[in-house]
């Protein structure tokens, strides 16, 4: 879930030193501040007047429009993220035109209104931006100097989850830097067998030398090819197995397709 860019990443603006970004209106069921009624808000609102608004990583700007409720509003896609800004007082980034991470592509007007959305369906700003600074974090935390340049999370390899793929797709990008925290922590570790069975995996590799086939890079460090599918396919289903063990344990979280025995016999096995 590290959003692909040439120049890094940020966030949507840089608070002036010393004060505290705020928040003015939040997502989901909400009260209007004027006319005390309830409403769903689409996005999240913050007290922003009159501030520079980048790009969050390498995209385009697929919309600028006039909206009744919010304004002059641009929206750029990235890969398959969409990130709408609203209530602006210019735009500086064309339809059409590429942006790059950290580009000022708008000036806020009295406050900035921010959606998300994901594939089309509507996601919660602040989980979206959660996701960024866990990328961040766990970039630094590994000692990387730069970004590096790795694609979008994608299921490309068959695995047994292939059917609940775009479930799968959004519990990661809400749950990964949680489950990737706990790990660090040790408040959540992996079951012994699943351990046992990378291991595994992980020597049989090295063993028939699938390991290096292709130069390596920062999105293939272990230079893998053709003949390491089979392995692949293998370290992506436990993978994806541990993460929703995970969900299970800490969260009491399960796919949709799940019935009731399965929830039953899922958790504590890799």
């Amino acid at each position: 879930m590290i959003l692909q860019s040439e120049s890094g990443y940020c966030m949507p603006f840089e608070e002036r030193q010393g004060k505290d970004v705020e928040m003015s209106l939040g997502y989901g069921e909400q009260t209007h501040p004027a006319t005390g009624e309830r409403f769903f808000h689409h996005g999240v609102d913050f007290n922003v007047k009159c501030y520079a608004l980048s790009a969050v990583a390498s995209g385009v700007v697929s919309a600028i429009v006039n909206s009744p409720t919010h304004g002059i509003c641009q929206t750029v896609r990235y890969g398959q993220y969409e990130v709408t800004y609203g209530h602006l007082a210019n735009v500086f980034a064309s339809f059409g035109q590429p942006v790059k991470a950290g580009q000022t592509v708008a000036l806020s007007g009295d406050r900035l209104h921010m959606e998300v959305r994901f594939k089309g369906e509507e996601l919660n700003p602040l989980e979206f931006l959660t996701m960024l600074y866990g990328n961040v974090k766990a970039v630094q935390q590994n000692g990387l100097g730069g970004i590096p340049d790795f694609p979008p999370f994608e299921m490309t390899m068959p695995t047994d989850y292939d059917g609940d793929r775009e479930e799968i797709e959004r519990l990661m990008m809400r749950f990964l830097p949680m489950y990737m925290k706990d790990l660090q922590r040790g408040a959540y570790t992996l079951p012994e067998r699943t351990e046992q069975s990378l291991r595994h995996l992980f020597t049989m590799g090295a063993a028939k030398e699938y390991f290096y086939e292709n130069m390596p890079s920062m999105s293939n460090p272990l230079g893998l090819g053709q003949k390491a599918m089979p392995l692949a396919c293998k370290v992506q289903n436990l993978l994806i197995a541990d993460f929703l063990n995970y969900l299970a344990l800490r969260h009491d979280v399960y796919l949709s397709t799940m019935d009731d025995a399965v929830k039953k016999n899922f958790t504590g096995k890799p």
